[in-house]
């Protein structure tokens, strides 16, 4: 129950409240018709925003996963035979690795509080039943919550068109994921990334409340343009490379040819 209590305290309640500032704003804005989908489209940018540090931490320690990964596969064939051993090598390894293990831990833990957090406003939190945590200082949000977003999805009930929406979306950044990584995956991989999960999110999700895809879409819209954003800085960190090494050459060859050319005088 005290853990139940830390996790509504300082997760939940301060979210469901960013949640509920957005929906006010909106009923400013619509002169008093406000859209909670719209609402949660504004909570999904804040959290996103909130863990791209966490991410682009994750992006940089991709490649000492990766060692971490190959290395184990080595000591698997070399130890084959000597499974004590594989184990003694093993822990040795993960002990020498203990920030990218912590690492992951801690992406591990964010993630299920985001998820709980998620399941508990959209199993009561939409559904007023978690008012009474509203803050004090809070305006006066305006109730029943209207969940019909954008006039046509219900957002406390499954919709086929949003569940598309949502494997097309996760199609498109695994194909942007796969053709601007610096670890280009196996041919499996791609099969996998590129049709399998689709179609299973597709069927997994089918039946989730059209609030929670909102909140998946608007993610997945929000990774693709980061990965975009990532994928076009490097390419043109790479060009000014390339320029500033062309222009160096040019520089050093022009010194080349200034110090071994004979000087010629003009005369009458």
């Amino acid at each position: 129950m005290f853990l139940v209590n830390l996790f509504v305290l300082i997760i939940y309640q301060p979210f469901f409240n960013i949640l509920l500032f957005f929906y006010w704003l909106m009923s400013l804005v619509t002169h008093g018709h406000p859209d909670m989908g719209v609402a949660v489209i504004f909570l999904t940018v804040v959290i996103r925003i909130l863990m791209l540090p966490l991410s682009l931490s994750e992006d940089r320690s991709e490649e000492e996963r990766r060692q971490i990964y190959k290395t184990l596969k080595e000591l698997e064939v070399i130890h084959a035979d000597n499974p004590v051993e594989y184990r003694a090598r093993k822990k040795a390894l993960f002990r020498s690795r203990r920030g990218i293990v912590a690492g992951e831990f801690f992406s591990l833990f964010i993630q299920v509080a985001i998820t709980l957090m998620l399941w508990k406003i959209f199993t009561s939190g939409l559904e007023g039943a978690d008012t009474h945590l509203i803050y004090s200082i809070m305006p006066k949000i305006p109730q029943p919550f209207n969940l019909i977003f954008l006039g046509r999805f219900d957002l406390s009930k499954p919709n086929i068109i949003l569940n598309i929406i949502q494997s097309l979306c996760i199609f498109v950044l695994e194909t942007l994921s796969i053709y601007t990584s610096a670890y280009p995956p196996e041919p499996g991989e791609v099969v996998r990334l590129q049709l399998i999960l689709p179609l299973v999110s597709f069927f997994i999700f089918m039946f989730l409340p059209a609030g929670k895809k909102v909140f998946i879409i608007t993610t997945l819209l929000f990774s693709i343009v980061i990965t975009l954003y990532k994928y076009f800085k490097h390419r043109y960190e790479q060009y000014k490379f390339k320029k500033a090494e062309e222009a160096e050459a040019a520089a050093a060859a022009l010194s080349a040819v200034a110090s071994h050319e004979p000087i010629v005088v003009a005369t009458k």
